[in-house]
């Protein structure tokens, strides 16, 4: 099984939509309207089998000068345990690290693959008070989750916040 990533193109976004979806209706990814994936398709990485099929997607985003999210990371369930999900996320590293950043944070259910990738659970204090100050002024809702502010706890939920230092 072979497959091949590259970065995402405004064609892609309802694929990605269609592939997330079955996600969200597990409560597994949070619902985005398809506007927001317009406005981060830059953001996305997406895997094609070698008939040209969807089959993984996956998001950079930087919320700091050196730290990073990753979002949106879905892979077709006949594709799981194929390796599409560490070539996303590997493809995902190396932008971050050609961006400058230092550390990668996620908000999962799936704790076992990130964990098996580097990943670690994080507490609270994560980011100097001072960075903390200009952050919580975002109104970005991955920094919400990454700080764990309250106005976001019903998105947290069941997941874990999770850090890889690059």
């Amino acid at each position: 099984m072979t497959f091949t990533v590259r970065p995402a193109r405004t064609s892609d976004v309802p694929l990605i939509q269609a592939l997330v979806e079955p996600l969200v209706q597990r409560r597994i990814l949070l619902g985005k309207d398809r506007v927001v994936f317009y406005e981060s398709v830059q953001e996305f990485r997406v895997v094609e089998d070698t008939e040209g099929n969807l089959i993984g997607c996956g998001a950079l985003h930087v919320l700091w000068e050196d730290l990073g999210e990753v979002r949106t990371l879905a892979v077709a369930d006949e594709w799981l345990h194929h390796g599409v999900g560490h070539a996303i996320l590997e493809s995902i590293e190396s932008a971050a690290s050609a961006l400058g950043l230092s550390r990668l944070f996620c908000l999962t259910f799936e704790t076992d693959f990130f964990g098996r990738h580097g990943f670690d659970a994080i507490g609270e204090d994560v980011v100097a008070p001072e960075v903390y100050a200009e952050l919580v002024r975002s109104q970005d809702e991955g920094v919400a989750e990454f700080l764990d502010l309250s106005r976001v706890k019903p998105n947290t939920l069941g997941n874990t916040r999770m850090l890889k230092v690059l």
